[in-house]
């Protein structure tokens, strides 16, 4: 008779592990790009160095892809992933501790370097979490919760860190902070459960037959196109909250509140998917999801003009802002599950970090438009992203519906 308390007690503490793990990379690498940038700017450096040292951390991420072949071709894929942590943590201290002795050309490319391991951090590490929360697709969905909240911890986490401690000790300790974490987190990458290469290395494709399988394949192309489209849309969020402050007649700290409000919107949905799993087909489930996120963001838009005082515009906007994330937080849930359902077994970890890779460009990309369509209209960015979203979500059912049509039978 299999021990079924015993596995689920070692699914539960590898689960608690990854938690950690993933927490403590995902903060490294989503407070490295604040910590630079604050360093360069005390420093006295102008700028435009600032935002060019900035992007040297973020910008290899898309090349994170042609590197994520290892996690399917290593006898342990933990050891890659370590590794990784390794190299992103050192990387980036030795980054900030030569920075004043040295070239900026020299940091700029010890950044880059850790920024060509922060893939590994992100979707590499998500690539782990089918075989630590075993077969049973509704233990999965729920261990995707936990992998959602992990995100979230680490792009709120990892920046509020780096603020803190640069307010006390200044940006570089900040940034040594950050690599400690990573060190750490590869200690604990290292003991979770191990899980045997899914085939040989001649099973495994390389990144661009990889890509074209993705594009190939319905759900994973449905899955690839909605993560970047709701990812590019999304990212209009935040320009619209800081350039809407002066225009709703409220203070400029609104803005931070209308943040905060939609991170923590975002913890409580992965919170709710913890706890009642996502169910039903995940190519589905992104298509449903995708529809309210994009009724979200129309309600967003709408908020200034249903309210008619300061006050009142700011927690309808608020709310608004959170029930967002909470929704956004499901449709990421979703997003990792379609990844993990659909991804084939010897190019699984490929599909993570090639997802996560194009997800985190699209967000830079978002970001840059909507930064550059506010100045002509308020309205103009979040009205767009409501557009591309439905036009994504149209697209994706009505690419399934066409599937099944045709399906002989």
């Amino acid at each position: 008779m299999i021990d079924t308390t015993g596995v689920r007690s070692a699914r539960s503490s590898g689960l608690a592990r990854y938690v950690a793990a993933a927490t403590m990379a995902r903060s490294a690498d989503g407070g490295a790009v604040v910590a630079v940038v604050l360093m360069v700017t005390v420093s006295g450096a102008p700028g435009w160095l600032a935002g060019l040292l900035g992007a040297c951390i973020t910008a290899p991420h898309l090349l994170g892809p042609f590197v994520a072949r290892r996690l399917d071709t290593a006898r342990d894929g933990r050891t890659v992933i370590a590794a990784a942590c390794v190299v992103h943590g050192g990387t980036l201290a030795a980054a900030v501790l030569l920075y004043p002795h040295v070239p900026a050309p020299v940091t700029g490319l010890l950044l880059i370097a850790s920024g060509l391991v922060g893939p590994l951090l992100t979707g590499g590490i998500s690539s782990r979490l089918p075989a630590i929360a075993g077969p049973d697709r509704v233990a999965q969905r729920r261990a995707q919760g936990w992998d959602v909240a992990t995100y979230g911890l680490g792009g709120t986490v990892g920046p509020t860190i780096v603020a803190a401690v640069s307010a006390w000790a200044g940006p570089t300790v900040a940034a040594l902070l950050l690599a400690a974490a990573t060190a750490l987190a590869a200690v604990l990458v290292r003991m979770l459960p191990y899980a045997p290469p899914s085939g040989t290395p001649a099973e495994v494709p390389r990144p661009a037959r990889t890509l074209l399988l993705m594009v190939s394949s319905g759900p994973l192309r449905r899955t690839l196109y909605m993560t970047v489209t709701v990812a590019f849309a999304l990212a209009a969020l935040p320009i619209t909250a800081v350039a809407g402050t002066s225009a709703l007649g409220v203070t400029a700290a609104a803005a931070g509140i209308l943040t905060a409000a939609y991170g923590l919107g975002n913890l409580a949905g992965s919170a709710v998917v913890m706890i009642r799993p996502l169910r039903g087909d995940a190519d589905r489930l992104m298509t449903r999801l995708a529809v309210v996120v994009a009724v979200a963001l129309a309600v967003t838009a709408a908020g200034p003009g249903l309210a008619p005082t300061g006050m009142a515009v700011v927690v309808l906007m608020a709310a608004a802002y959170f029930v967002t994330g909470v929704l956004n937080a499901h449709f990421f849930a979703a997003t990792l599950a379609a990844r993990s359902e659909y991804a084939p077994a010897a190019a699984r970890g490929q599909v993570f970090v090639w997802i996560g890779a194009v997800k985190i460009t699209a967000g830079s990309g978002g970001t840059a438009l909507a930064g550059a369509l506010v100045g002509f209209s308020l309205h103009l960015p979040m009205a767009l992203a409501v557009a591309l979203v439905a036009v994504a979500a149209a697209a994706s059912a009505l690419e399934r519906r066409g599937t099944r049509r045709h399906r002989p039978g």
